[in-house]
């Protein structure tokens, strides 16, 4: 059976009736939670509960990495951001990758005991001391620093049964704009990203990451189109050079980066023409209504088996109380 290729998002704690409409679309394969879809553990649990009674496989998504991006707070435990994780390796490597492995446990078990499936984690670009939007939330300005440090938080991930998402390819770490508001341009070589940005993602494709977001950023040297829009970004490096074979996710296609695509429905046909499995659309219901009538008209089939890679794994989301005090401890610990 075809995946949906549409991720959206709702607008408070509750389904409205229109978006329970929307969710049983079968061009709907995800949904995405933020902050005002959260009041405590309880009220999550019943809202997805709600989410699966209306579509059983639909993907749930959150941005929980930690820092500034957790979307959840009262009620879960506090996540540091991941450069707390790189200043600890640099001290102590062997305390940084275990610290690392952890927390990741710790995100996504909180995650998968109420029936969420990914948070997008972990982000993979370089801290170039250049973007704000990026910097603390990055493992480090190295490239084999930012290896080691997501090799062992997408394995902690995948204890918890919670599959991983590198972001944002081929890096977004250079640029000072933010593609939340204006369109990112770097002016890098292919050669200069390839010895440095696009590094790390080579080495969490071999070591089994599942799923890929591209960045809203145009590498001038290399395509006019941002890596998002890009087949030269996304079938020529990212599946033929990396052989990725995982899914491939839009970031939001509402974002002032992806403008440069044209109106929504004309954003998620560059992005799926591009080689994107599914498509984000968020914070504007009326946009996510554009794109879902443009699906429907031009019908087409996300590789299910894909998608279905990104459900988590009851089977491990076992929330072991010994090791979620450790955990605990460990994220207090990195707090400023």
């Amino acid at each position: 059976m075809p995946a949906g290729r549409l991720m959206l998002d709702l607008v408070g704690t509750e389904i409205a009736p229109r978006e329970r409409e929307l969710l049983a679309h079968p061009e709907v394969g995800g949904l995405i939670l933020f902050t005002r879809n959260y009041s405590s553990p309880a009220q999550l649990k019943a809202l997805v509960d709600d989410i699966r009674n209306i579509a059983p496989d639909i993907l749930i998504a959150v941005d929980h990495e930690g820092g500034r991006v957790q979307r959840f707070r009262d009620g879960f435990v506090r996540i540091p951001p991941m450069t707390a994780v790189a200043r600890l390796w640099q001290q102590d490597q062997a305390a940084g990758c275990a610290a690392a492995k952890e927390l990741a446990w710790l995100m996504a078990i909180e995650l998968t005991q109420l029936d969420i499936d990914i948070s997008f984690a972990p982000v993979l670009d370089l801290d170039w001391g250049r973007s704000e939007i990026i910097g603390d939330r990055a493992f480090g300005d190295n490239p084999e620093q930012v290896i080691v440090l997501t090799t062992a938080f997408i394995a902690g991930m995948k204890e918890a049964g919670m599959a991983s998402t590198g972001k944002h390819f081929p890096g977004h770490g250079w640029v000072v704009a933010d593609s939340h508001l204006d369109i990112p341009r770097d002016e890098r070589s292919l050669e200069q990203l390839r010895g440095a940005d696009l590094v790390p993602f080579g080495a969490l494709v071999d070591a089994g990451m599942e799923a890929v977001m591209p960045a809203h950023v145009i590498y001038e040297q290399v395509d006019q189109n941002t890596a998002g829009f890009s087949q030269f970004w996304l079938q020529e490096v990212l599946r033929g050079e990396m052989g990725f074979d995982g899914v491939i996710f839009s970031d939001d296609l509402t974002m002032e980066g992806a403008r440069v695509a044209g109106d929504y429905p004309s954003r998620a046909k560059a992005a799926l023409e591009a080689g994107c499995d599914m498509v984000l659309v968020c914070n504007n219901p009326e946009a996510a209504v554009e794109v879902l009538d443009y699906l429907q008209e031009n019908p087409d089939a996300s590789p299910a088996s894909r998608i279905a890679r990104m459900r988590y794994q009851p089977a491990l989301a076992v929330k072991d109380e010994s090791r979620y005090r450790r955990a605990k401890a460990i994220a207090a610990s990195l707090l400023d």
